[in-house]
């Protein structure tokens, strides 16, 4: 260890000795105490030379002086310093769940300052990795649901009508960075504990409200946007036990029921512009997913309407389906991009859904050459008659194969075969099929010798024009 790492150690070992002996025998007034705990956050950024504060007891000090202290500043710099720590050396977050400190944090989370709002689901948060802390029973004696779902009620409130017009929204980096981490948290609880989330469905129309609210940012899936989105994917959103019958209220509103489901499908579309292929796959498949919970719990007008909005409108057909620069054609060719393994299959499961589970349906929306794959790989069959997928498009046939309308379909102007040429395609045929059988993989009848066989094949004399 060098001499700038030994007094950086030192300086850290003292800083800790005088907070602890100010526990034994208060004696350090309300700044002292703040200065001491911000010059150890200062050390605490780094691993380096700090190991005392990530100790049992440096832990310990710093959980009393986040949960003793009166004086907020200094409670709230003691919870800096605990959430660098568990962010920055994980074997921490397990000492302070022996500390007891979950259900303290749980409790006070009730506050309704931003700064304790943003640490304690920080803290919170963390903690949900790699730890023991039960997360269930925080929820039935800490009230952390209650409180969560207050702290984002009041977030949704900056955004009402009857809030002053220069209030209205988040107007602080900080209240956004609050609640990122409180979605965060709540994204976690209910992934890691899906039993936990009919607890926080009161806070599904608040949720909306803000996303609904806070417009498309650019890029489309910025903070808190994609929390707000991945928050949601885990909620309750069917609410099958009722105890909150507002859930199907809240994503339909009476006042304008597909307004949640078209503002989710224009961020789509505006994501899919928006990020290379390469970053779609991560940053877009939660809200594929949450699209695809809406649909099968909407009212038949609003799966319509979504229909209409991702499904090939009847001018997209005077092409071949994904030769256009549409939305559709974008999702259409993401379906069966290489770059996108994770959104390809979603895309194609939620046109497929958008069919009605139908797979001549799908066939007609996507055309065979996009369908197939699909089909193929979920063991969906193919009816024989795909007469449904050669239907009509505004009184049009449109080919099954390419979803494009007949009647736009370039025509092929070819002249016809010479004998010579009739005479190498056959022999080129019978080769194949000659090579086809000794393979052994198919049992098949050369098509030529059986042209021969049955006498619809002539031999021709040298000297026979």
């Amino acid at each position: 260890m060098n001499s700038s790492g030994r007094a950086k150690l030192d300086q850290v070992t003292q800083i800790l000795t005088n907070l602890q002996n100010d526990l034994k025998a208060p004696k350090l007034s309300v700044q002292q105490r703040k200065q001491l705990l911000e010059q150890l956050k200062v050390h605490g950024r780094s691993v380096e030379n700090s190991d005392p504060i990530f100790t049992k007891n440096g832990l310990q000090t710093l959980s009393r002086y986040a949960t003793e202290e009166k004086a907020s500043a200094t409670s709230q710099e003691a919870l800096r310093c605990i959430a660098n720590a568990l962010l920055l050396v994980p074997a921490t977050r397990q000492i302070l769940v022996d500390l007891d400190f979950g259900p303290w944090a749980a409790e006070k989370l009730d506050s309704e300052s931003t700064d304790d709002e943003f640490l304690l689901s920080r803290v919170l948060f963390l903690l949900t990795y790699e730890t023991t802390l039960d997360y269930t029973n925080l929820v039935q004696e800490n009230h952390l649901a209650d409180n969560l779902n207050a702290a984002i009620t009041r977030h949704a409130k900056r955004y009402s009508k009857s809030t002053p017009q220069h209030a209205r929204g988040h107007t602080s980096l900080m209240d956004l960075m609050a609640l990122s981490e409180t979605l965060k948290l709540l994204f976690n609880i209910t992934h890691r504990s899906p039993d936990l989330s009919p607890s926080f469905s009161p806070c599904i129309p608040h949720i909306f409200k803000i996303l609904l609210r806070r417009g498309i940012p650019t890029p489309p899936l910025k903070d808190p946007t994609n929390f707000l989105i991945n928050a949601l994917m885990n909620l309750d959103l069917e609410d099958t036990q009722h105890t909150h019958p507002g859930t199907q209220t809240a994503i339909f509103p009476s006042f304008d029921p597909p307004c949640n489901a078209s503002h989710l499908i224009a961020i789509l579309d505006k994501a899919l512009t928006s990020y290379p292929d390469p970053e779609l796959d991560a940053t877009v498949s939660p809200l594929l997913t949450l699209l695809r919970r809406i649909y099968p719990l909407a009212p038949p007008p609003v799966q319509t309407h979504m229909q209409t909005l991702l499904l090939p409108t009847p001018a997209e057909r005077s092409k071949p389906l994904g030769k256009s620069d549409t939305f559709f054609s974008r999702l259409l060719n993401l379906s069966t991009s290489a770059l996108t393994p994770t959104l390809r299959g979603s895309i194609s499961a939620m046109l497929f859904e958008l069919s009605d589970k139908d797979a001549a349906t799908f066939v007609h929306n996507v055309g065979y050459g996009y369908a197939s794959g699909f089909l193929m790989s979920n063991n969906i069959p193919m009816p024989e008659s795909v007469a449904r997928a050669n239907a009509e498009t505004d009184g049009v046939l449109v080919n099954p194969i390419t979803g494009q309308r007949l009647d736009r379909e370039d025509v092929v102007e070819q002249q016809p075969m010479t004998q010579e040429e009739k005479e190498r395609e056959a022999e080129r045929l019978f080769v194949l099929f000659e090579r086809l059988k000794a393979t052994g993989v198919m049992d098949v009848q050369n098509p030529v010798e059986e042209a021969f066989r049955s006498g619809r094949i002539e031999e021709l004399a040298d000297d026979e024009d």
